[in-house]
């Protein structure tokens, strides 16, 4: 990829921190990928297109013996949990085989798994020995009639974030665009006019959704109900397909804060798909995605029978979580994570009645820490250190009673003796909509109400002895 490509990534227009004082993100410094890189950043966000073979080009280190590595859930093939990847050795380097061994890579991944398309993921070794994995791509796809996407997503490129905008550049390339939907089956379009009569089905997509551990699952009826049709997402529980029918939407919602504004710009560009950002985590985020829907739409009965909705569901939700809402109330959150989850969460959070002390802001864009600033005040507490001497000297500090972070950092909150509640893409439970609600205030509960904190804190048995005087085991 051409600086100037990554440059013209790198200044997004609808960014509302886009100004003529500033032009764009801040350009990588070196070790800014610690972390996540660009090629991480880009295979996470097309991971969860599920009958797609996902093929890292490069050496075995960037995606060896991998499986189900990012916990994004599907309703059908399981494809996409199978690590790929064409294992460049040093040899292979030396003599200039890496554009051989990708020609053969991918027709072993059509022959064994007949897949739908596939993705081919640059790494920094097949970007720096100047493989043309587009040319590798184009003829593998004549030869046997199988989509084959190049994703020229580098690590040295960048962060994570560019490598989330390389992806959506990729898709906007070679797969948005080339497909027109299927027509809605009689069958949905009569049960929907049964339970809406003389209303209109929308065709809408979500884009920066990922579905992990299954949240998107509960959220789906509620779209069934008011007629929205989603035509596809980027990317959680995708098909190959879906994903070629995006700029059919008549509206899409950007989910995860700006890591794909450039695909929903552009479906806006180039198709006429208005967007808005929004959030499905929290009771009051979640009800005003469904207003914003209505209101991009401009349908009347739609906006009637969305605040009906609205109005049933939160009722019910409001009643299933005063009990919890009586056990966490006032309990103090550190909140150490990125992007989206470093604001959405913060709202979630808040209408169970906790107060977030700090959040992490390393991932984050310059709109999140607006968002950010906007739910917790202008003096809003921000942590870009997240070394476990920083995050719990933090959590001192700020007298938290729970870290909710990322998976890497479970053993610094178990080894400290303090509660904590995984929100990253490791985790196993579900947060978003307004069920998952109930799923996040309980195993806040969980966690912090859990029997092991007091128990581990105690001085051991035969510690009490020798401080009180007595011989151990007297």
């Amino acid at each position: 990829m051409k600086a100037s490509q990554i440059a013209e990534l790198l200044n997004e227009p609808a960014c509302a921190h886009n100004t003529k004082e500033k032009s764009g993100c801040a350009r990588p410094k070196p070790g800014a990928t610690a972390g996540g890189c660009s090629f991480d950043g880009a295979q996470i966000a097309l991971l969860p297109i599920a009958d797609v073979a996902h093929i890292v080009h490069g050496p075995i280190a960037c995606a060896g013996s991998s499986w189900d590595n990012r916990g994004t859930r599907t309703t059908g093939p399981t494809l996409y949990r199978i690590g790929m990847t064409t294992d460049l050795t040093e040899q292979d380097v030396i003599m200039g085989r890496g554009e051989k061994r990708l020609f053969h890579a991918i027709k072993q991944a059509i022959d064994s798994y007949a897949p739908a398309a596939v993705f081919v993921y640059a790494t920094c070794v097949t970007a720096l020995i100047g493989d043309d994995m587009e040319a590798v791509c184009k003829a593998a796809s004549e030869r046997w009639g199988v989509p084959v996407v190049p994703v020229d997503c580098a690590g040295f490129y960048g962060t994570k974030n560019l490598g989330n905008r390389i992806a959506g550049e990729s898709m906007l390339k070679y797969v948005i665009g080339t497909r027109e939907p299927d027509p809605v089956p009689a069958a949905a379009l009569a049960d929907f006019r049964q339970r809406a009569p003389g209303g209109r089905v929308h065709d809408v997509t979500l884009i920066g959704e990922y579905n992990i551990a299954g949240e998107f699952f509960p959220v789906a009826p509620l779209f069934d109900e008011l007629g929205l049709r989603i035509v596809g997402t980027l990317s959680g529980d995708a098909r190959y397909r879906e994903v070629q029918t995006l700029h059919r939407a008549e509206a899409s919602m950007v989910v995860c804060a700006k890591a794909l504004l450039n695909v929903a710009r552009k479906l806006e560009e180039g198709w006429g798909v208005p967007f808005f950002e929004g959030s499905f985590y929290g009771v009051a985020d979640t009800s005003q995605a469904f207003r914003d829907f209505a209101r991009l739409l401009g349908d009347d009965d739609l906006a009637a029978r969305t605040e009906a909705m609205i109005a049933r569901e939160e009722a019910n939700i409001h009643a299933a979580l005063e009990p919890w809402r009586a056990r966490l109330k006032g309990r103090r959150v550190l909140l150490y994570t990125g992007g989206v989850k470093s604001w959405s969460v913060v709202s979630a959070l808040q209408d169970l009645g906790m107060e977030v002390v700090a959040t992490g802001t390393k991932k984050s864009t310059e709109e999140d820490k607006a968002r950010i600033r906007e739910l917790m005040g202008p003096e809003a507490k921000m942590i870009d250190d997240g070394s476990p001497k920083a995050l719990l000297s933090a959590y001192k500090d700020y007298g938290a009673d729970i870290l909710i972070a990322g998976g890497r950092n479970l053993y610094t909150a178990l080894k400290a003796r303090i509660p904590f509640l995984d929100i990253n893409q490791e985790r196993e439970f579900g947060y978003a909509g307004y069920t998952g609600m109930i799923e996040l205030a309980r195993q806040l509960a969980l966690s912090i109400e859990s029997p092991v904190w007091e128990a581990v804190r105690r001085p051991a048995p035969w510690a009490r002895t020798k401080a009180a005087g007595n011989p151990v085991g007297a």
